[in-house]
């Protein structure tokens, strides 16, 4: 999507009705040399989330060929934490630091479909927890792993309904690169804005619940970033006054997948204000944003038919279309 004036604003594309590198530095004399220069001995603290995803993978793999009824949900579950699990794999041993003693990978019992939730649950919070402290490119990458499985709880539950709110008065500084990042995602929330008041015209009542539960996250998220930089003296871009679809807005199932492309196009740019940021409130905001983005886009893509339905890794990876 571009605005109208030119400027490029966004590219990329039952709540519904169920509402209403930094890489390990190699010294150039000799391959020996990086073994014993800089290497962390202490074990990775992505190992665990690799392995719970690993877990999670298998065990949805032998509930849906177990179960005839969650078979469907179960290999979308599966999909996701096997993108997470070989994510996750290869970071981790890209920097290939000590393997914990006695270390015994995870199982998950699969005698009740309903046990995928809590572990979803698990994964997302494990995830969440590390974000702040990671270096940028890991806190975009275990961001988008506790967006994933998210993504995948919109499948078996009703989506929350309300967004954690965000404390940003302590940030009155920011470093260049984030703070465009953060002008970035600004302009997918205006364009996210935009985007929710045309599509009303052209969807049934039934999705008004969400699209104004989708209307007031994006304009609460527009606050947020404006507050952000005016604290940290930078001046917020405005909106335009229009923005260009890539497919024009004609009927319910045009309006749907410009919403799911809104919502992915929000997802992209909050996963960059990750990873350019060490600010741990900043981060907190990101992946906060980057979390309801994708869960708000599961049902837009639903509804729109776009596949995969459950993003495998919210903000790292195209829509569909």
């Amino acid at each position: 999507m571009t605005s109208r004036s030119g400027r490029a604003a966004f590219g990329r594309r039952t709540f519904l009705r169920a509402a209403a590198l930094t890489a390990l530095t190699v010294p150039a004399a000799s391959g020996l040399a990086a073994c014993t220069s800089g290497y962390e001995d202490t074990p990775d603290p992505l190992r665990r989330l690799w392995l719970q995803a690993a877990g999670h993978a298998k065990a949805a793999e032998k509930l849906a060929a177990e179960s005839v009824d969650f078979a469907d949900v179960a290999r979308q579950v599966a999909a996701v934490r096997t993108a997470h699990a070989e994510a996750l794999r290869a970071e981790v041993e890209r920097l290939n630091r000590p393997v914990p003693e006695g270390e015994k990978p995870p199982t998950f019992d699969t005698d009740a479909h309903e046990r995928f939730w809590p572990w979803l649950a698990e994964g997302k919070d494990d995830a969440l927890r590390l974000v702040p402290d990671l270096p940028r490119h890991r806190a975009g990458l275990v961001g988008a792993v506790a967006a994933g499985c998210a993504a995948a709880m919109e499948l078996g539950q009703a989506p929350q309904a309300t967004e954690p709110a965000l404390d940003l008065a302590s940030v009155t500084r920011l470093e260049d690169d984030t703070a465009e990042a953060v002008q970035t995602a600004l302009e997918t929330e205006h364009a996210a804005v935009w985007v929710y008041g045309l599509v009303r015209a052209f969807l049934d009542d039934d999705y008004e619940a969400g699209v104004t539960r989708g209307e007031r996250a994006h304009l609460d998220r527009r606050d947020s970033c404006e507050r952000l930089l005016s604290a940290a003296g930078r001046a917020p871009r405005p909106a335009e006054p229009a923005y260009t679809l890539a497919e024009p807005v004609t009927d319910g199932g045009s309006a749907a997948r410009a919403v799911a492309t809104a919502e992915s196009d929000a997802a992209t740019a909050w996963h960059g204000v990750l990873e350019r940021t060490d600010d741990r409130t900043v981060r907190e905001l990101a992946v906060h944003c980057l979390i309801g983005a994708a869960t708000r886009g599961v049902h837009w893509r639903g509804e729109a038919g776009i596949e995969p339905v459950v993003p495998r890794l919210p903000g790292r990876e195209p829509a569909a279309h």
